[in-house]
């Protein structure tokens, strides 16, 4: 689908990217430079529909204002009331998925379209079920390279995926990027 304007998604990662692209949209990828950084007492919900706005707000301020659609996202993890972002080392890694073990944890993915001078925001949680976890799959699990740069230290659509026991919700959000609500998103503002 080709949109009204140039579409840029305000992101370097390869699932976003692979996941826009099975929407059918004609689109760029560009990443965004933001401090990610919570601001004190700032909620979950409240932190990740941030984090997307100004995502796409960053990369749309790079062109000239109406001359671009750019569609941001962010995802985090919560357990409790614990936001667990990218872990910094092995050490990290394993406390992260030693607090998942055999719980029930939320994934929140946002997305903003940056259109016209608006943010036009969505936010999109899933409910995801751990079985338990011992210390072993975990080191094996961090060897394989492929926990250290994702939210909550795991890739649901990788060998993260065999500690989820269920979902209930989005798996394409799980993984970064809900397809309903963005291709509804898209359709809603850049095919009129």
């Amino acid at each position: 689908m080709t949109p009204q304007c140039p579409l840029i998604l305000a992101s370097a990662s390869p699932r976003r990217i692979e996941l826009l692209g099975q929407l059918g949209w004609v689109f760029t990828s560009q990443a965004a430079d933001i401090d990610e950084s919570p601001k004190e007492n700032e909620a979950a919900a409240s932190l990740v529909c941030r984090l997307a706005e100004e995502k796409a707000a960053a990369v749309a301020s790079l062109y000239q204002a109406d001359s671009v659609a750019v569609l941001g996202s962010d995802t985090i993890v919560v357990c409790g009331d614990q936001v667990l972002g990218k872990p910094k080392d092995a050490n990290h890694s394993k406390t992260m998925l030693r607090l998942l073990s055999a719980k029930q944890h939320q994934v929140m993915t946002a997305i903003c379209l940056y259109y016209q001078g608006r943010a036009h925001t969505q936010l999109v949680t899933t409910e995801v079920f751990f079985c338990e976890v011992s210390d072993s799959q975990i080191a094996e699990y961090w060897a394989s390279g492929e926990p250290a740069d994702k939210a909550g230290s795991y890739a649901i659509q990788g060998l993260g995926g065999r500690f989820v026991e269920r979902i209930e919700g989005s798996y394409s959000s799980v993984v970064g990027l809900p397809l309903v609500e963005t291709d509804r998103l898209l359709h809603l503002h850049l095919t009129r």
